[in-house]
C-alpha cells in the first residue's frame, strides 16, 4: 500500500465522520419542522373533527423528541388512545418511531405497542408527507385499536 493510499483512507474516515455528525445536528430540527409544518396543522385538523362527535383530544410537542395525540372516551376526560411519533436519540436521519396506546375501556391498563412510523416512507420523504396523509395514518391505527378492543373479550 502505497502511503498516500493509507492517508486518503484516513481523510475518508474523518470526512465521513463529520457528514455523520452534521446530519446528527441536522436531524432534530428536520423533526421539528415536521411537528411545526404538517403534525401539528394536520392534529389540530383531526383533533377539531373530533369535538364534532364529543371525543376530546390533546396534542403535546416534546422539542426535538416526540410529539404525541391523544384521543379521549367520548364525553370523558379518560384517555382512549394515543398516537406517539419519536425521534429516537442519536439519529442521524428522520427513521421514526409510532407508539400505539389505548384502554379498552374507561377502568382498564393501558396497552402499548412500538411500531415504525409509517414504514413505506422513507426516512427522506418525511417532509413530504401531506396533512392528509398523516390524518389517515392516525384514524387506521384509532380504528384498528378500537375496532379490536370490541372484538377482544376481556
Amino acid at each position: 500500500m502505497e502511503e498516500s493510499d493509507w492517508k486518503e483512507t484516513l481523510a475518508k474516515y474523518f470526512e465521513g465522520l463529520r457528514v455523520v455528525e452534521e446530519c446528527r445536528a441536522e436531524t432534530p430540527e428536520k423533526f421539528n419542522q415536521l411537528c411545526e409544518f404538517i403534525a401539528v396543522p394536520a392534529l389540530e385538523s383531526l383533533s377539531e373533527e373530533l369535538r364534532k362527535y364529543g371525543i376530546g383530544s390533546r396534542i403535546r410537542v416534546r422539542k426535538r423528541n416526540s410529539i404525541s395525540f391523544q384521543v379521549n372516551f367520548p364525553k370523558s376526560s379518560i384517555d382512549n388512545f394515543r398516537y406517539v411519533i419519536s425521534l429516537p436519540k442519536h439519529s442521524f436521519e428522520l427513521r421514526l418511531k409510532l407508539v400505539i396506546s389505548g384502554r379498552r375501556n374507561k377502568k382498564s391498563v393501558a396497552e402499548e405497542k412500538e411500531l415504525p412510523f409509517m414504514k413505506n416512507v422513507s426516512p427522506s420523504d418525511i417532509l413530504k408527507l401531506s396533512k392528509e396523509d398523516l390524518i389517515l395514518d392516525v384514524i387506521k391505527h384509532y380504528k384498528n385499536f378500537n375496532f379490536d378492543a370490541l372484538i377482544k373479550a376481556e
